[in-house]
């Protein structure tokens, strides 16, 4: 860790296509790329599975469409305030960098410190163990997958994907685009599905479709939270600004187009399956989509579970793409070890960040599930989205002067600001548990680190030395901003 490296810091090393100039990461996100890395990440493995909960917590199919549809609404809201942010503090590093410059070093590291360790690795591991389960399904018909296979395959997915975004990100943001145009497909075939059987007359599960619906607000958080897991994704785009060719014009237009978009698709999708499964059947059924598969496509189901595990393995990617970004900026902005802010200096790419990433996500798989991710990802994101979403407010009433290429109306994120203070105390009042205090202690025990590593910068000796050391064996050097 050290002191904040500015953009033209004297020890930034050499790039390879400037000369003697400075190593930057290149501007390689156009705004199709940037479209697919908003819906390709939101897309993913939620939809396939967040069905069944969502139901499961509202207890009506009316209930649970409209969370669908309240999800859609509220992350719209949350990434139209996020495209504002972006074009004034025009960084990469998403909600890091906007607590940073909003509200100082030791909330900015708190959130990193959590970030990096638990909930990035966290979303990686959950949508990578999504990818798995669906991945060797075929494999084992009739039984029950040993939970080995799944997670050594969720490994290898997050060993591959390393691998990918370490090489190029022009290869990573090709992968991405390919991707999203099959999911979209696949979603696109359900939908159809579900109209073909809407009009032969499969309407029974939305007669008396509000009967038995949950009114607690503790349930109805909860259901968010899983409904939210399928929207997670939608401020991605914030992460990597500086790579991100116009911004002030490329992240607001690629979030009006991505977010309606999936928002719309997941609300015919879920009246799909509501027309194919009877709430009974959807609540006993392990894997949502395989189950609509069975019903409507016959022989033809591999064909959803195929693009199921190849649709988790593409949201996959975009949450890996950026969630290396925020250990790589917390490291240029002193909050992290020196390593993580270097780049390959051929291949231009957050190499040691996307390491140390892809290490923690394979530590997370070891005894993860994917309902207790969800949970504890959704609790923990949600406290750090209510701070920066702050942080826009204060820039709108305390500094309106500052420029900017797009303004939402204030009210936007006032309701986003609300919503996120529910989502935050909702499960905590209504049904409290152990785990939220072991979530605020963990956020908390940052304070501890912060103040002798961050703060007054005690290092060990030898920390300077391994820096050296993994520098030559990586092949990476220090980088500045680019946000000209």
């Amino acid at each position: 860790m050290r002191e904040r490296r500015t953009a033209d810091s004297s020890s930034s090393a050499a790039d390879p296509s400037e000369g003697m100039g400075t190593l930057r990461l290149k501007r390689e996100i156009g705004l199709i790329s940037a479209v697919s890395l908003i819906a390709g990440t939101m897309i993913g493995s939620g939809i396939f599975m967040s069905p069944e909960w969502v139901l499961y917590h509202m207890g009506s199919p009316a209930g649970s469409l409209i969370i669908w549809a309240a999800c859609g609404l509220l992350v719209t809201f949350g990434a139209l305030s996020y495209a504002e942010l972006g074009t004034i503090i025009k960084e990469s590093g998403g909600d890091y960098i906007y607590i940073l410059r909003n509200f100082g070093s030791l909330p900015a590291f708190l959130f990193a410190y959590t970030s990096i360790i638990v909930v990035r690795p966290a979303s990686v591991a959950g949508v990578s163990l999504s990818f798995a389960e669906y991945a060797v399904a075929p494999f084992y018909q009739g039984c029950s997958t040993p939970q080995v296979v799944i997670k050594c395959t969720a490994a290898g997915c997050i060993l591959f994907l390393t691998i990918i975004n370490c090489l190029n990100v022009r290869l990573a943001t090709a992968i991405m685009n390919i991707f999203t145009a099959a999911k979209l497909l696949v979603l696109l075939v359900i939908v159809i599905g579900g109209v073909v059987l809407l009009i032969n007359g499969h309407t029974q599960s939305f007669q008396d479709a509000f009967q038995n619906t949950t009114a607690g607000i503790g349930p109805i958080g909860v259901a968010f939270y899983q409904g939210l897991w399928s929207y997670d994704g939608w401020n991605n785009l914030n992460f990597v600004t500086e790579e991100l060719r116009k911004p002030e014009v490329n992240l607001p237009r690629a979030v009006m187009i991505a977010i309606p978009l999936v928002t719309c698709l997941y609300l015919l999708v879920n009246v799909s399956y509501f027309a194919a499964l009877t709430p009974a059947e959807l609540l006993s059924s392990g894997a949502v989509a395989v189950s609509w598969g069975n019903k409507v496509l016959g022989n033809w189901v591999w064909v959803i579970s195929l693009s199921v595990a190849l649709s988790s393995f593409g949201s996959a990617n975009g949450t890996f793409f950026s969630g290396g970004r925020v250990c790589y900026i917390a490291s240029r902005e002193g909050h992290m070890p020196d390593i993580l802010s270097m780049a390959h200096v051929r291949c231009l790419t957050p190499s040691p960040a996307l390491i140390f990433t892809s290490a923690m996500a394979l530590i997370m798989i070891i005894p993860g599930n994917f309902s207790s991710i969800v949970n504890f990802f959704s609790f923990t994101a949600w406290l750090f989205y209510g701070t920066t979403i702050a942080g826009l407010l204060y820039l709108k009433i305390k500094k309106p002067e500052l420029p900017r290429s797009y303004k939402v109306p204030i009210i936007i994120p006032i309701i986003v600001l609300i919503a996120s203070v529910y989502l935050v105390l909702a499960p905590i009042i209504d049904q409290p548990q152990i785990e939220f205090l072991y979530v605020i202690l963990f956020i908390l025990s940052g304070i501890i680190v912060y103040f002798p590593l961050v703060h007054y910068k005690r290092h060990p000796q030898f920390l300077q030395r391994v820096t050296l050391h993994l520098q030559l064996l990586l092949e990476v050097a220090p980088t500045a901003k680019n946000t000209n």
